[in-house]
C-alpha cells in the first residue's frame, strides 16, 4: 500500500489522525495533515483505508502495488 495526501485539499478535520495516528498527524500551526508513513505495515491497511473514506475533503489517496 502507498499513501499520499493532497495537502492543499485538507480541511484540517483531523479524522485521519483520530483513526490512524501511526500514519497521520497534523501541523500545529494550521492543522493540515502530515503523512508520517507513506508505506504503512499491512496491519495498518484497514485503518488507513478507513481514514481515506472518513476524510471530508478526500485528501488521502491510497494505492496498492
Amino acid at each position: 500500500m502507498n499513501v499520499a495526501v493532497d495537502e492543499p485539499k485538507c480541511v484540517s478535520a483531523g479524522q485521519c489522525v483520530l483513526i490512524a495516528p501511526e500514519v497521520f498527524d497534523q501541523r500545529e500551526e494550521d492543522g493540515v495533515v502530515v503523512l508520517l508513513d507513506g508505506t504503512p505495515d499491512p496491519e495498518l491497511h484497514p485503518v488507513v483505508r478507513e481514514s481515506a473514506l472518513a476524510c471530508p475533503a478526500a485528501a488521502i489517496h491510497v494505492t496498492t502495488s
